[in-house]
């Protein structure tokens, strides 16, 4: 989900938008990382825990270098044509598939596009075509799909959840809420859709039901925003004692499991982000830093910390050895190997990852114009060659 190829409701700062609108009201302040000013028990703390400051101290941040050529040539070779001149709205990326929102003179329906597919596959056709629109995706790579609709143009509107069947090509819904909360973002592991939804004031569940039916479990009830899936580990943010703290759960059985030390010490962090063995957020309201840790590092790397690419930065992803995100202005890609990044988009363009898939999203043009083209280009990360060194 982005900017300037989406629809009207959310084409400026997603991520911020979003988590301040209706986590915000779930948590206040604690979990939304939002500007001073707004309501909530007052802005995070700004600092770094110890591991961050000695982070900082051994390994030097990373520096801005100019796109090379070879991702440039490789983004263009993967970009999406819809057919019969629909326009593609980027909802998330995995490996060997893409979710799509696709609008045109016969409405607007969900589709995946699976590698190696000629044809986009619907996964619904949306009853409002102006006021329905794709939030969030996940496919298992084989058979299950959950999809999440938000039903209106503005964010506190009503969202529904569904699981497709690519066994039958049927879709049936499985949620759908009115109550404020974190906004839905499916997870598909092993037959089972998880995912998280407001239960009331100031709560939210995580609930865990069987793709192919059955009833709906609560793994876990807090104060807590979107959790995503970091290899076998279901992870989130949480607020308790005046703070919060990141905490999971497993995906094989709803139970507590242990996050690695450098991870489980931190608190008032926000963006939270990881595939399993990379883990990266961003700390510091005033002077906000990428922070970067690996399995097997000594410490978190403070990677990025200057402006303009640190300004506002929000909506991490990883896709294979980069790590993504996304400013007001832009979007960005670091490759920790050399300790570079690049900007990998136009301006308001921005990006959804998974495993080794990274797409990429922005409008040609003025996106409120009949003129622009939205542009969805999806690529293999690990055959983007490496970044430039600093110097």
């Amino acid at each position: 989900m982005g900017t300037s190829g989406r629809r009207p409701a959310l084409e400026s700062a997603r991520a911020r938008v979003l988590t301040c609108a209706l986590v915000g009201s779930l948590v206040g302040s604690l979990l939304a990382g939002c500007a001073p000013g707004r309501t909530g028990p007052g802005p995070l703390p700004t600092t770094a825990p110890p591991t961050a400051r000695a982070a900082r101290a051994a390994r030097a941040a990373a520096c801005e270098v100019p796109l090379p050529t070879a991702w440039d040539t490789a983004f263009a070779a993967g970009e999406y044509r819809p057919p019969g001149g629909r326009r593609a709205t980027l909802a998330d990326a995995g490996p060997g598939w893409t979710a799509l929102q696709l609008t045109g003179g016969d409405g607007r329906r969900a589709v995946l596009v699976r590698e190696g597919e000629t044809s986009p596959q619907t996964l619904l056709r949306f009853a409002d075509p102006v006021g329905h629109q794709l939030l969030a995706a996940d496919f298992d790579g084989r058979r299950w799909a959950a999809f999440a609709v938000l039903e209106g143009r503005t964010l506190d509107s009503p969202w529904s959840l569904y699981v497709w069947d690519a066994a039958t090509g049927t879709t049936r819904r499985l949620a759908r809420t009115d109550r404020p909360g974190p906004l839905p973002r499916p997870v598909v592991h092993d037959g089972t859709v998880v995912w998280a939804q407001g239960t009331g004031p100031g709560q939210a569940a995580i609930f865990a039901a069987p793709a192919g039916g059955g009833h709906a479990r609560a793994w876990h009830t807090g104060v807590l925003d979107t959790p995503f899936a970091a290899g076998g580990l279901l992870v989130w943010r949480e607020a308790a004692g005046g703070h919060t703290r990141p905490a999971a759960l497993s995906l094989r059985d709803g139970r507590p499991a242990a996050l690695p030390t450098p991870v489980a010490v931190l608190r008032d962090i926000r963006s939270l982000v990881s595939d399993g063995s990379t883990w990266a957020w961003i700390e510091g309201e005033t002077e906000p830093r990428l922070m970067v840790w690996r399995t097997g590092d000594a410490r978190p790397w403070a990677a990025v910390t200057t402006s303009p690419a640190a300004d506002g930065m929000d909506q991490l992803r990883i896709a294979g050895r980069l790590v993504t995100w996304r400013t007001p202005e832009t979007s960005y890609a670091l490759d920790p190997g050399p300790g570079s990044y690049a900007r990998i988009t136009p301006p308001y363009g921005y990006a959804a990852a998974d495993g080794n898939a990274l797409a990429l999203a922005y409008s040609v043009g003025n996106a409120k114009t009949a003129g622009a083209r939205a542009v969805v280009q999806v690529v293999d990360a690990a055959r983007l060659p490496a970044l430039p060194r600093c110097g």
